[in-house]
């Protein structure tokens, strides 16, 4: 007779949870190496914005090519600043689904090692009622000869 278990149906449905909330965990992970990646390239941006400004204040420039250059500095440092705050939001995001996940791997982890353990306790019980099965066909056989 095979091993049955009623917490298998309910192993399924944790397995499920923490695959749900690791596929979201990867997703927030996802989205702070996004914005990340984003930061570097306007830290980048801004270096060759800046180094290009310092070089055109050393030429005869139009003062409103450079008040242009300007205007995107400062709207490249805005929009950095505002990358910065939402990398902060989406890092505290990600920290509470690695605890939701984490919550949720350990419940499924107990949960099948509690399933194997029952299932070792059921196979040596099925070795201990096959073991008197075949004692009792040896005392069988010797009895009667």
């Amino acid at each position: 007779m095979a091993f049955r278990s009623a917490l298998k149906p309910v192993l399924s449905v944790r397995e499920i949870i923490e695959k749900r909330e690791e596929v979201a965990l990867k997703r927030a992970q996802l989205e702070v190496t996004r914005v990340r990646r984003r930061i570097e390239e306007l830290t980048d941006e801004l270096a060759k914005a800046n180094l290009e400004r310092d070089q055109a204040l050393l030429k005869s420039v139009q003062a409103n090519r450079l008040q242009s250059m300007q205007g995107e500095i400062n709207a490249a440092n805005e929009t950095k600043q505002l990358l910065n705050d939402t990398l902060k939001t989406l890092k505290s995001q990600r920290d509470t689904q690695m605890k939701v996940y984490t919550t949720a791997h350990s419940g499924r982890r107990m949960l099948s090692e509690f399933l194997a353990q029952q299932k070792n306790q059921y196979e040596q019980e099925q070795m201990k009622v096959q073991q008197k099965r075949l004692d009792d066909i040896v005392a069988t056989r010797w009895q009667r000869n």
